[in-house]
């Protein structure tokens, strides 16, 4: 697989991150309605400016909510109505899409499909109530390209009815930015041959909003680490020497709690992971955390600095690894109606370009399609589905990946069980709600469509998605 990323900006060389402490959304205001009281937030989409990759270099002009990247992390407890007004600032219209909350069609956020768009100058109410624990975050579905590429993204952790026990709870928001000598983000949205290959991909990766070259740890201590990757198109393989992740839960549903395979945990633009990590090393020293996905194009994203003091334990914390898991409907495997999803399009291994025409129901601007059909942009009324599912049956879906590219896929409104990678099960009771597909290979996922209304199913690299690897799944 080729890539061009292009030249970096010149702090620390290539690419960087760091971890900056998320700040809370402006303070919530509890009101009540009834019995149980509700959380209340407001985001505010507006232009401003931010230091991504800091002195010397000047601030950078970004887009993003509550006047900071990422925007503000909202945390909640499991099963706690929330109210989210959002404001919108900018010059063109936005929505709010609550990445991997299970939560009614019309608070999903898709602008035509299941709300009007939130026009300049113009607000609009999100009330849900999340149902499950975890890891979830929220971006815009409205000229996405541009509006995340610029810094609209945000947390939201639903934490557990009770505390996990651990010394910190951590999250990383992993952004990955386009940037000019000066720091500033880049043209060029929306090229057509990017669009066809690997997406819009950067040169210069964040964490928590900067660059920057190391995160304070101390010897003895237990991290649960959020890792949320809120990238338009960048994969990441992440390796931490000297330690041992264990993963606990993929897009915030609790797994069996194991070490990744051959220690790199691989996150496609809008997965989550989250780890607990066990600080074994030594008082005084550096521990890199490499991104090594492309080749030749490894790089280090930040390090590991232990504070020279004694360890917080001597051995690791005595207490379970493993989340308590959400109340997700199982499917009924044995009973299960199969269909078949093929990702087809992109720049292809001869070098044609498939699309403008090339295939049944692939419009002007379409470089990619499921099972033959394009749906481009962001949402609009009147997409017609591509499947439509009977209420309360379980489904099972092979999502078959025909071109030479990677595709993270994304479902709206539900979590699915993984089960199977070109036939071979996969392991740890994985639950999900992006699943990375490999080029030339297939993935089993199955689900309860237990959530009625018009669901979006889409690549997450945002290119792919907004020039047709998009469809809609009719629950009715």
């Amino acid at each position: 697989m080729s890539l061009v990323i292009h030249p970096a900006i010149s702090r620390r060389s290539f690419l960087a991150g760091t971890a900056s402490a998320a700040a809370a959304a402006s303070l919530p205001r509890v009101t009540r309605a009834g019995p149980t009281p509700i959380r209340e937030f407001k985001l505010t989409a507006a232009p401003a400016r931010w230091p991504i990759v800091g002195k010397p270099h000047p601030d950078t002009e970004v887009w993003c909510y509550g006047g900071r990247i990422p925007g503000p992390e909202i945390r909640v407890r499991q099963g706690e109505p929330v109210r989210i007004v959002v404001e919108n600032k900018l010059e063109q219209d936005t929505t709010v899409h609550w990445h991997g909350i299970r939560l009614p069609i019309a608070m999903d956020g898709v602008p035509g499909l299941t709300q009007p768009p939130i026009q300049p100058g113009a607000s609009f109410t999100y009330e849900f109530t999340p149902p499950d624990a975890g890891t979830f975050w929220y971006h815009p579905h409205a000229n996405s390209l541009q509006q995340l590429g610029r810094g609209m993204a945000g947390a939201l952790i639903v934490e557990e009815a009770e505390p996990v026990p651990v010394d910190r709870d951590m999250l990383w928001m992993l952004s990955d930015w386009r940037l000019t000598s000066r720091a500033q983000i880049a043209s060029g949205f929306g090229n057509a041959m990017e669009a066809g290959m690997s997406g819009r991909v950067g040169n210069t990766v964040t964490i928590n909003g900067a660059v920057s070259d190391e995160i304070p740890v101390r010897a003895g201590e237990r991290v649960r680490l959020r890792l949320v990757n809120s990238s338009l198109a960048r994969i990441m393989a992440l390796r931490f020497e000297g330690h041992r992740p264990v993963v606990v839960a993929i897009d915030g549903q609790p797994c069996e709690p194991h070490e990744p395979e051959r220690g790199r945990l691989l996150l496609g633009p809008a997965m989550r992971i989250d780890v607990m990590l066990d600080m074994r090393g030594v008082a005084g020293r550096r521990y890199r955390v490499i991104d090594d996905f492309y080749d030749g194009l490894s790089y280090w994203l930040t390090q590991l600095a232990y504070e020279d003091k004694p360890a917080v334990r001597a051995r690791p914390l005595d207490a379970p690894l493993s989340l308590p898991r959400n109340s997700l409907p199982e499917p009924d495997l044995a009973n299960a109606e199969r269909h078949e999803l093929r990702l087809q399009g992109g720049m292809m291994g001869g070098g044609a370009m498939m699309g403008m025409g090339g295939m049944m129901g692939m419009g002007r601007g379409a470089s990619w399609a499921i099972n033959g059909t394009s749906m481009t942009s962001d949402g609009h009324a009147g997409m017609a589905p591509l499947l439509t599912l009977q209420r309360g049956r379980s489904y099972r879906l092979r999502m078959r990946n025909d071109t030479a590219w990677w595709h993270p896929m994304h479902l709206h409104g539900h979590s699915f069980r993984v089960l199977a990678r070109n036939g071979s099960a996969v392991p740890h009771r994985q639950w999900a709600d992006t699943v990375l597909v490999p080029p030339k290979e297939a993935v089993d996922v199955a689900f309860v469509a237990d959530n009625p209304g018009d669901w979006m199913l889409h690549c997450h690299v945002t290119d792919h998605q907004v020039s047709g690897m998009m469809t809609i799944l009719r629950i009715a």
